[in-house]
């Protein structure tokens, strides 16, 4: 029989990437671990000192909503058995937590903070991206105007309006390509935003809705026609002749459509962008207990296995040839695992270099709610409401 093991339950508190506080019943601060020293620095011997009422202080700061209060969190907290998140701002940023209630051994009810500790180094990225983007395009831009302006002023007698229309439509189009990649890059720089502020989960909560996948999906391909896909530098094709869905009739979810639209869009760009032209790509959607699962299926390049661990790693790309010759930033794919976890969901992949992959990710399956009896007439009784 192993020897039971035992640990010091403030080593373990140490060892998280989360900081901790737990407050007694008196609002005194009882524990704390080395995640929330490091965090909260000086403002931590100021919540030593005065316990509960220091941090409400300091936690409400930027709160405007007395029902998103700590102190209404708290009350919340210790009326149920479950977590309840929040946030916070510090530093100019607002930052997840957790509030919970535990129990000591005595029987006290305590109250317990967890802090989210967070990693925004694919924010940093992007913002260095983004500035290196926009520094190119505003020099490329002025460039190709200069360009045009010269090619218009030196222009021969001769030259007709035909070939003249042929070099300034050259450099239309370059300008073009350089706008539709920042006007990209702003888009994803808007939802890494919401990611980075604890927005997200909140805003697809409120836009979540009964989505009936066939109805869905007809209008879906045929918006194709109207967007630009994929980078203005790809071949153009007929994306919506190489699409096709197999969904069960009245099949539905609970989602956002804003967000379910915009990670398929990512995931069928990616299918036509790594994969030879023409090839077929297939959306499958089944019902698995409570979920549904949605299969985005392409024939392309594949994904070699040793790259399958960065595949939602922010601003990673696969190294093949015939992917590192397609434009991409590598930040789709952290950005749609994002999303569908925020709704609730979860995503994976599958895929064989040379034959193709599979993006999957699961929603909740929409369910009707069970209608409210519907309240008796005060001056009606119960016996005498009953019929037999």
């Amino acid at each position: 029989m192993a020897a039971e093991i035992k640990f010091d339950l403030r080593t373990v508190l140490d060892g998280l990437g989360q900081g901790v506080m737990v407050f007694g019943k008196d609002g005194r601060l009882v524990m704390e671990n080395l995640a929330a020293r490091t965090f909260l620095g000086t403002d931590l011997n100021l919540i030593r000192a005065k316990g509960w009422d220091a941090a409400s202080t300091l936690f409400n700061t930027k709160q405007t909503n007395p029902d998103e209060t700590i102190e209404a969190i708290r009350d919340k907290t210790l009326q149920s058995s479950r977590p309840m998140r929040f946030h916070i701002f510090r530093s100019g940023e607002y930052i997840p937590c957790w509030a919970a209630a535990v129990l000591t051994e005595s029987g006290e009810v305590c109250t317990m903070i967890t802090i989210d500790t967070m990693d925004w180094s694919a924010m940093t990225n992007l913002m260095d991206r983004f500035r290196d983007e926009m520094q190119e395009a505003i020099d490329s831009t002025q460039g190709h105007v200069d360009l045009i302006g010269q090619t218009i002023k030196h222009a021969k007698p001769d030259m007709g309006v035909e070939l003249l229309g042929r070099r300034v439509g050259g450099f239309t189009r370059l300008i073009s390509v350089h706008m539709h990649r920042v006007g990209r890059l702003m888009h994803m720089l808007e939802r890494l935003e919401n990611i980075r502020t604890g927005k997200m989960r909140d805003i697809v909560q409120e836009r979540r809705r009964k989505i009936t996948l066939v109805s869905y999906f007809e209008d879906f391909a045929e918006q194709l026609d109207e967007i630009m896909l994929v980078d203005p530098e790809t071949e153009a094709q007929d994306h919506r002749s190489r699409l096709s869905v197999d969904v069960p009739k009245d099949l539905a979810v609970a989602a956002s459509s804003v967000y379910l639209t915009r990670i398929l869009h990512d995931l069928l760009r990616n299918a036509i962008m790594y994969s030879m032209k023409a090839t077929p790509v297939k959306i499958v959607a089944r019902a698995k207990g409570q979920n549904v699962q949605i299969d985005m299926i392409d024939e392309g390049y594949g994904i070699r296995e040793k790259e399958h661990e960065r595949v939602f790693d922010a601003f990673q790309r696969a190294r093949q040839p015939q992917i590192v010759a397609e434009f991409g930033y590598g930040l789709s794919l952290y950005l749609c695992k994002n999303e569908v976890e925020a709704m609730n969901g979860r995503m994976w992949f599958q895929s064989e270099e040379g034959v193709g992959t599979t993006f999957s990710f699961m929603l909740p399956l929409w369910r009707e709610e069970a209608p409210k009896p519907e309240a008796q007439p005060s001056n009606v009784s119960s016996s005498d409401s009953a019929t037999v």
